[in-house]
């Protein structure tokens, strides 16, 4: 369950921040824009909060879509996958490397986007600035997004293809 609202999330924040911005420019307004707001600072808090403890937020979706797995979600269906002590052994290091390598970039990527909000709060904003602040935010969030990416590629490795295939049939499947 916990796997299906990150991914919901992950794919609905760019949804809401877009719907947000619909609203403010004057479209649908009425009902609901102030909640639309609302729903995208609880988006942008929860991101927020899942990157602080090294989690992806999605951001390795294609890859756990398409048959390359995440530590983490291998071991929530150890017993269903049949994991060997090895393998299980094997995820928890790469689950517990992944995470001590993202949360400080995890860090890196949520101060770059306060250092951005910063720009507009203090009125100090220009194009150079702007832009400079957006290459540093993409920056970051391209490496917290590699070391989750490249985790999955390696967990890939240590399951048999008979596992990976009970993994998307658990994950994937349509219910």
């Amino acid at each position: 369950m916990r796997w299906t609202m990150a991914v919901v999330t992950g794919l609905a924040l760019p949804a809401a921040l877009a719907a947000t911005g619909w609203a403010q420019h004057g479209h649908g307004a009425g009902a609901g824009g102030g909640a639309d707001h609302r729903r995208v600072q609880a988006y942008a808090a929860e991101f927020e909060q899942v990157v602080a403890g090294g989690r992806g937020f999605g951001m390795a979706f294609a890859a756990d879509q398409n048959g390359y797995p995440g530590p983490l979600h291998v071991l929530e269906l150890a017993d269903r996958l049949g994991l060997t002590a090895d393998q299980e052994a094997r995820m928890r290091e790469l689950m517990h490397a992944m995470f001590a390598e993202s949360r400080p970039k995890g860090a890196a990527l949520r101060a770059a986007e306060a250092r951005l909000a910063k720009l507009f709060a203090d009125g100090a904003a220009s194009e150079a600035a702007v832009r400079a602040a957006v290459a540093e935010v993409e920056r970051a969030r391209s490496e917290v997004r590699l070391t989750h990416l490249l985790t999955h590629l390696r967990t890939r490795d240590v399951l048999t293809e008979a596992q990976r295939r009970l993994y998307h049939q658990a994950r994937w499947a349509e219910r």
